[in-house]
């Protein structure tokens, strides 16, 4: 099975499909991913559509977690289905049902999987969680949607090289990273003002307003970044923390922008390190096209006062 990546990932993950599944495979198929509220909106899983297909019943259940080799489900403990799991030598196969991409049906498979435990869930008498182990090698789709959750969450931690790059925002990359345009809206004590977005990362912008910087140091603000491929806003909140002066232009500064960790939505940072894994792959393959695909990486700090030191 092939990755129908939607819109912006599909442009990035063609040339690198099956390699990059092999590796978020070797790298994360132990880790677990909690379906959150976040998750659920990032992997597009339809939950009612999600069910347990035992001795030829289906039986519905919720998704509470799931890595590359097994899934955590929810069951009434009441309806039956642990009698027939029994019956069944604890074999059964777990409907996965994602959204496909506009206008298209969703996507729907079936995984083989074995009952290895169960604990009762809370306090509840009638709702238990059941650990299914996939019997074979997890579909490639199901690879792909955890896998990319995984790798941007191992890149976006503290000890992590890519945590700190930062992406210089031209022609090339704005066009690589789905970017609408650099021109956008950054709010200041809820007025929103124009700004030219100068480069981003994970965990912060640079961007050129005008104003002064005595003014604008230390204040809150939220910058807005529309992406394309599907078409999404992102609304950043942070604080500027470093400015710069823009030469030839008293009016304008640049601004050094810290986001707030805890407020960065999972699918920017899933669109930020897909394009650095782009990146990479094409530094591997073809350093010629290096210059212009890439002003990104670390030797680009030095260039930026936004440090996670600053931070």
């Amino acid at each position: 099975m092939t990755v129908p990546w939607k819109g912006f990932y599909s442009n990035i993950m063609n040339a690198l499909n099956r390699q990059q599944l092999i590796t978020y495979y070797d790298r994360y198929k132990t880790n677990e991913v909690i379906f959150t509220k976040e998750i659920l909106e990032v992997t597009g899983l339809l939950s009612k559509h999600i069910g347990l297909r035992c001795m030829g019943r289906l039986w519905p259940c919720v998704i509470y977690a799931a890595s590359l080799q097994m899934v955590k489900v929810l069951v009434n403990t009441k309806s039956g289905l642990m009698q027939n799991l029994q019956e069944a030598n604890n074999g059964a196969n777990i409907r996965f049902c994602f959204k496909g991409n506009e206008g298209e049906d969703p996507v729907t498979f079936f995984v083989a999987v074995r009952s290895i435990g169960y604990i009762p869930y809370g306090s509840s008498k009638d709702t238990g969680m059941i650990t299914l182990q996939f019997v074979q090698q997890a579909p490639d789709y199901l690879i792909g949607v955890l896998g990319r959750i995984l790798d941007a969450t191992a890149n976006t931690q503290g000890t992590s090289k890519r945590r700190g790059e930062r992406v210089i925002i031209t022609s090339e990359t704005q066009r690589m990273l789905g970017i609408v345009s650099k021109e956008t809206t950054v709010s200041i004590q809820g007025v929103p003002r124009q700004c030219i977005l100068r480069d981003i990362s994970f965990y912060g912008a640079k961007i050129v307003i005008m104003g002064l910087a005595n003014f604008l140091n230390d204040r809150e603000a939220v910058l807005r970044i529309d992406f394309e491929e599907p078409r999404e806003s992102y609304f950043l909140k942070g604080k500027f923390r470093h400015s710069e002066i823009v030469e030839g232009r008293k009016d304008l500064v640049a601004m050094g922008m810290a986001f707030y960790d805890d407020l960065i939505p999972l699918k920017y940072k899933i669109r930020i390190n897909m394009y650095m894994t782009q990146v990479r792959a094409i530094n591997r393959t073809d350093t010629s096209t290096v210059p212009a695909v890439s002003k990104t990486v670390q030797d680009m700090e030095t260039e930026d006062g936004i440090t996670q030191a600053d931070k």
